[in-house]
């Protein structure tokens, strides 16, 4: 009996501090942390980007994604957090840029509308406009048609160091909602995704914001519009792995 309790204890210990030694903070709780520690993808609406879980001091692509998502000062902000192991994955950053540079391959990816309960592609189309690229930063200017917005046009950076990489992407233009009103205006809707290691473990997380007004009668249709399309682009890339 005794050897089963401290068998158990034992067991009990090393899942909390697996799930304690994840480099968050306490805006998870600890039933999310267990989520996150078993490999799952987890979403989590969290507003404002004082809601942040993601620790500084990580790495400093962190700390960058940390900045400029606070200089966003976002109204709607979604996170999309999920963990892999090293071992076996020790190419992700190379294989995460390479799916992060092939803008094209945007077009068709499956989204869900939950207000019309039908299935939509997240971008029509996908086309790369320009791109410049250095050892470790790279920019690529392109043009996504995401209806009912219309066209996006979006400047995407990547961001990498040896264990790092960062993807950034911002609207640079106006969206229109079925071209009857503005709803989000130029620089206000940002994705960022994030890998760095972490002792044995690989980190994902992707965070995705709009600054547009909390107007009452719009703030469920724009979280709804805005906030489960970044969802579905950041879980579609981590699912890739």
């Amino acid at each position: 009996m005794n050897k089963k309790f401290f068998f158990l204890i034992s067991i009990f210990v090393f899942s909390l501090f697996s799930v304690w030694s994840l480099p968050f903070n306490e805006k998870l709780t600890d039933e999310e942390k267990t989520i996150i520690d078993s490999g799952q993808v987890f979403i989590k609406n969290i507003k404002f980007h004082k809601n942040m879980s993601l620790n500084r001091g990580n790495t400093i692509l962190g700390d960058k994604l940390i900045d400029e998502i606070h200089d966003l000062n976002p109204k709607y902000l979604a996170e999309v957090i999920q963990i892999k192991p090293y071992i076996g994955n020790e190419d992700l950053p190379q294989r995460l840029e390479e799916i992060l540079n092939n803008v094209p391959d945007y077009a068709g990816i499956p989204y869900f509308s939950e207000r019309a309960q039908q299935w939509y592609n997240l971008y029509d189309s996908a086309v790369i406009t320009s791109t410049e690229k250095s050892d470790d930063f790279s920019t690529i200017n392109a043009d996504l048609q995401m209806e009912p917005f219309g066209i996006v046009k979006e400047h995407i950076e990547i961001s990498k160091t040896s264990d790092s990489i960062l993807y950034s992407a911002i609207n640079t233009n106006k969206l229109r909602y079925f071209d009857k009103f503005d709803c989000v205006g130029p620089n206000k809707m940002k994705i960022c995704i994030l890998l760095f290691r972490d002792g044995d473990n690989w980190i994902l997380y992707g965070i995705g914001g709009v600054n547009a007004p909390r107007i009452p009668f719009f703030i469920e249709r724009i979280q709804t519009s805005f906030i489960n399309r970044i969802n579905t682009f950041c879980s579609f890339i981590f699912k890739k792995f």
